[in-house]
């Protein structure tokens, strides 16, 4: 890097497209300037292709460019433009492993359920794109996002849309009252360099040491766990709630950036909503190793493996389970698409802000909007949820033309307040 440089992130989706325009224009103003726009390619496919260079042929091979942009971030010369990239689920990162080998690289598979070694280490490959897997490496600093203010009084100037909400709305949001995140949190600061433990004590009194880290002087060591059962208990109580006020069901959680936790809160809310396919039809699912975790779709293209009459008897019991349970909040009802469809499709950051718009409602599986229960389990941050829509149901709906603006200070280096996410949430 002799000259000045500026890295520019290659990566997914809508930003992909935004760059396509705008990277152009930004290399002709900085070209007279003699800076240089380099691309690095972090998507999601640059990042699983990166993880098999002993098993493609050389000319399909690609570098490991997170891995150098990791390197890059501890020097002084480091100018990267860190565009918006995908956290990807499980399904997500089959999909484009699928494509890739459509496109004739010869990716292995994803194994769910690895057996022998080779198996074992290539889900451990590909585990390295999934989730918030760029954030850890890139934000070897504080995250400090403010709002331009030009920005800010072009949106009072022409505010978006926003619904009122009835005075008899019954939407809400419910979080567990025991045995989440919030309440078994601890801290602790360390007061020598040395080694921790994290160790998995079975209910047999059996240990398993889950890994071993360096920790220093000073470095403040944060841990908490959820109660399974207890959230099991809370689900199947949200779950009553929303049918007897008649109102839809809803889940928001981020699958995808909490990449441990996540998934797993979003599996029970399937086991607990679809209690009675796991009963009825447990064993057959268990045969085509379906982990609820995926979500939906899985299994629905997992029942293809099963005889005609077969999978007409367990969609006959999931008809039978919309029929009890109370109406899903749905991401596209002409589909028939729900909530629990797949993990990454209601992602908590984007659908809240969608129901508040929205007169605090979501959209039914009959393509009509109606109150909603947002099911939120942990309190560490449902109780910001809730006090939102708590103050618009008694004050009306927020007034985009006066409404003010949070700035957002984070502590990102070194993979702080990450929990979910990174390579110490363990689910045993």
């Amino acid at each position: 890097m002799a000259k000045a440089t500026i890295v520019w992130t290659k990566i997914d989706e809508a930003p992909a497209l935004a760059t396509y325009s705008l990277l152009p224009i930004m290399r002709a103003f900085t070209k007279d300037a003699d800076i240089e726009i380099e691309l690095r390619d972090i998507s999601l496919a640059g990042r699983i292709l990166a993880q098999f260079p002993d098993i493609l042929p050389e000319d399909k091979r690609v570098p490991d460019e997170l891995s150098y942009l990791g390197e890059l971030v501890w020097k002084p010369e480091a100018n990267i433009m860190k565009l918006p990239n995908i956290s990807a689920s499980v399904p997500q990162l089959k999909e484009a492993i699928k494509e890739l080998q459509e496109q004739g690289y010869p990716l292995p598979d994803y194994p769910d359920n690895p057996q022998t070694e080779e198996e074992k280490q290539i889900k451990e490959r590909y585990d390295r794109c999934v989730g918030s897997v760029v954030n850890p490496v890139l934000r070897q600093g504080n995250s400090d996002r403010r709002l331009a203010k030009v920005v800010k009084e072009y949106a009072k100037k022409h505010p978006h849309r926003l619904r009122d909400v009835s005075p008899h709305s019954k939407s809400h949001v419910a979080h567990m009252k025991e045995g989440d995140f919030y309440q078994h949190e601890q801290s602790v600061i360390i007061d020598k360099d040395t080694k921790l433990k994290y160790i998995f004590e079975d209910k047999n009194g059996n240990q398993t040491v889950l890994k071993e880290v360096e920790v220093g002087k000073g470095d403040v060591v944060d841990g908490t766990y959820m109660n399974r059962k207890k959230l099991r208990k809370y689900f199947e109580d949200v779950i009553n709630v929303a049918k007897e006020e008649d109102i839809l069901f809803s889940l928001h959680v981020k699958a995808t950036m909490m990449r441990v936790s996540d998934p797993v809160i979003f599996g029970d809310a399937i086991r607990v909503y679809y209690a009675k396919l796991f009963e009825k039809h447990g064993d057959v699912l268990d045969q085509l190793g379906w982990d609820p975790k995926y979500g939906m779709a899985d299994l629905e293209e997992r029942l293809k493996q099963l005889p005609e009459d077969k999978q007409q008897e367990i969609k006959q019991t999931i008809e039978e389970i919309y029929k009890e349970r109370p109406r899903m909040y749905m991401v596209d009802s002409d589909k028939g698409i729900t909530n629990l469809h797949m993990p990454n499709d209601v992602i908590i950051d984007a659908s809240v802000p969608a129901v508040i718009k929205n007169g605090l409602q979501g959209w039914g599986p009959d393509g009509e909007t109606e109150d909603v229960v947002l099911s939120i389990p942990d309190r560490s941050y449902a109780t910001m949820y809730k006090e939102i829509v708590e103050d618009i149901k008694a004050r009306g709906q927020f007034d985009p033309t006066k409404i003010g603006t949070v700035q957002n200070v984070g502590l990102m280096a070194m993979k702080a307040e990450e929990y979910g996410s990174h390579d110490k949430t363990f689910f045993p």
